[in-house]
């Protein structure tokens, strides 16, 4: 009987966007990360060819991940901070279910 009413309709809309928020911050930082990585593979590549000389590919893209680890977290802290709170949200809401759940439980069980 109580279940409708537990059940609210808005809190479902406002769980699926923090989610759907949470993986476009994901897929964006991904993003910006990866792109930082093509970048610097591609400076690492081209600029030491105006002094005549040749880096392999390979070693081009290895330095450009070790590089660009520390450099996005500096260049993208705020996004990181933004996916870091969405997490942490999400996990909030996930334990306060939990909660309830649990107590309607206890609830049940004692009648």
């Amino acid at each position: 009987m109580n279940d409708a009413a537990d059940h609210r309709p808005d809190q479902d809309s406002q769980t699926a966007t923090g989610k759907g928020a949470l993986a476009r911050d994901v897929a964006l930082y991904s993003l910006a990360r990866m792109l930082l990585v093509v970048v610097l593979a591609a400076l690492i590549l081209y600029v030491p060819r105006a002094f005549g000389v040749e880096v392999p590919l390979i070693i081009a893209a290895l330095f450009a991940v070790l590089i660009a680890l520390p450099l996005s977290l500096v260049l993208f802290a705020p996004l990181r901070r933004r996916v870091n709170e969405g997490i942490a949200d999400v996990d909030a809401r996930r334990r306060a279910d939990r909660a309830d759940l649990e107590a309607r439980l206890r609830g049940r069980d004692g009648k």
